[in-house]
């Protein structure tokens, strides 16, 4: 297959990336870039990378860009810079949240050799219950009614049956709440619970919910590592559950169109923040740097509907910042955003282009979660794709970035995505090339998520490079195609939303929606 390049980049040294915010030049705004053609022509590859470079300049001074640290707040300054320079007039919002230092520990010992599983990659502890119980457990690996035919793994005593003393038990997620789970296994004796995906789900789920009365560690895990732990019952493992938690203060970045109806508001969005520990340069500097790019070069448009930017912070700490920004507007206020486009990871190396899936073709979103007009929005990416012959697919519209406290409201949404942490299906390498079996994104949540290739699986992505061109964790067909989708959909919206807002029934509140409470019980099971 034809390696997919627009043009090959010198990648420079970390040492010379330091420098890149100080020496990065003003933003430039070419005049009225008000059709497709024009913005997709001032959207360039060069462009958007000049922003990641900037972005892993940051995070090597700062060690990361999380939000509640350093390198985040360096991050929104040099994001209100060129916004500045290129003529808008920012808004920073502040907002608290509670900030954790995760010390979180999963480790299983064979025959003297000890696998350790990666916090936030391989296993998660309860991120959105604060009471989650810290301790350490060590014991011998129970598997508990697994395989379950019917998911239900760990949902009653009887499933347990006489447990070793400090027992690690293993349950299957399905039949009844995490919460259910973890203290059931409690009252059987367990010293630690984990609970693992089914069904080759892939997604950390982050145990959402309290479970009063545990006082025993509890991890999630994926699907593989759950599966990989079933392969060894009766293996030595270890959980260890240890945070420190505060409120800190961090921040979203805002910025609109002089022009437009104020009525008729456009909203394009992205994560500004990495993850703890990693520079976060596809998750999610390739979304912001794709949209501080359209912004720069929309500066000088004159839009019939007025276009609202926003990069949001403590996204990778629960949607936190645009639950914020939703939360504190007024009715009349959410009745007037006509829709939200989100860009969470737009060039994941492993590539597939995604779309968010508004007409729920492919099953992915809970009946009544998707709001009008959502379909119309995926229409226009569809065709976009389209336009450069270029396959496209669904991606699950589930709320899980930050166009769910949007769409929590009946904001219709949309946006693209290229992949995380699932792997690639070989029908997809015939559409995207790359490699099968490994994830659309290897470095997904971890420190070789950055520009250099630091810590990079060699071996994978020099079979990658076979048919790309990367740049550390960039693929830079992926991220040039889709700054260019980004521009198109901001701009087509910005001059007409009247398919969007022709189907919605006449009429009916944004506000009257799903609470994000709501969305967050569907992935509680």
């Amino acid at each position: 297959m034809p390696k997919r390049t627009r043009r090959t980049w010198a990648i420079a040294t970390a040492a010379a990336l330091t420098g890149a915010v100080a020496l990065a030049g003003p933003a430039y705004a070419a005049p009225n870039n008000n059709s497709v053609e024009k913005i997709t022509k001032a959207v360039t590859l060069d462009g958007v990378m000049d922003h990641l470079e900037a972005f892993q300049a940051i995070a090597d001074e700062h060690g990361d860009r999380a939000a509640g640290r350093p390198g985040y707040a360096a991050s929104r300054d040099y994001v209100v810079a060129q916004l500045e320079a290129a003529g808008y007039t920012p808004e920073v919002q502040a907002f608290p949240f509670e900030y954790f230092d995760e010390n979180n520990v999963l480790t299983r010992t064979v025959g003297g050799t000890t696998t350790t599983y990666v916090d936030g990659d391989d296993f998660v502890r309860n991120r959105f219950d604060t009471g989650s119980p810290e301790g350490t457990a060590t014991g011998t690996l129970v598997l508990v009614d697994l395989p379950s035919a019917d998911n239900t793994s760990g949902c009653t005593l009887g499933d347990y049956g006489m447990l070793p003393a400090n027992s690690v038990v293993l349950v299957q997620r399905g039949g009844c709440g995490f919460a259910v789970k973890a203290v059931t296994a409690q009252q059987a004796g367990a010293a630690a619970v984990i609970v693992m995906g089914n069904d080759n789900d892939e997604t950390l789920i982050n145990m959402i919910g309290a479970a009063a009365g545990l006082t025993i560690p509890a991890v999630f895990v994926p699907y593989s590592v759950g599966a990989d732990l079933a392969s060894t019952p009766g293996a030595t493992v270890t959980v260890t559950v240890d945070y420190d938690a505060e409120i800190r203060t961090t921040w979203n970045v805002l910025a609109e169109t002089a022009n437009g109806n104020d009525d008729n508001v456009v909203m394009a969005g992205a994560h500004l923040d990495s993850v703890q520990d990693g520079a976060g340069i596809n998750d999610n500097g390739s979304g912001s740097a794709g949209l501080l790019e359209t912004a720069i070069q929309m500066q000088k448009t004159k839009p019939n509907n007025t276009v609202r930017f926003a990069w949001w912070g403590a996204e990778e700490e629960g949607l936190v910042g645009s639950e914020h920004y939703v939360g504190a507007l007024s009715e009349d206020e959410v009745d007037d955003i006509a829709l939200y486009l989100n860009f969470d990871m737009i060039a994941s190396p492993n590539y597939m282009f995604g779309i968010y899936d508004g007409d729920n073709s492919g099953g992915t979103a809970a009946p009544g979660f998707i709001p009008e007009g959502s379909a119309e929005i995926e229409d226009v990416f569809e065709a976009f794709y389209d336009s450069r012959g270029l396959a496209s697919q669904d991606s699950e519209f589930s709320g899980r970035s930050d166009y769910g406290p949007f769409i929590a409201v009946d904001i219709p949404a949309g946006g693209l995505f290229t992949g995380a942490e699932v792997q690639k299906k070989p029908a997809e390498v015939l559409l995207y090339g790359g490699v099968a079996g490994a994830s659309y994104d290897p470095c997904y949540h971890q420190p070789c998520d950055n520009l250099t290739g630091a810590g990079q699986n060699v071996a994978l992505y020099d079979a990658l490079r076979e048919d790309y061109d990367l740049v550390g964790n960039i693929n830079t067909f992926a991220l040039d195609v889709n700054a260019d989708a980004v521009a198109a959909a901001v701009v087509t919206f910005a001059f007409d939303t009247s398919t969007v807002n022709d189907v919605q029934t006449p009429g009916k509140s944004h506000g009257a929606g799903k609470s994000m409470d709501a969305m967050k019980e569907r992935f509680a099971e």
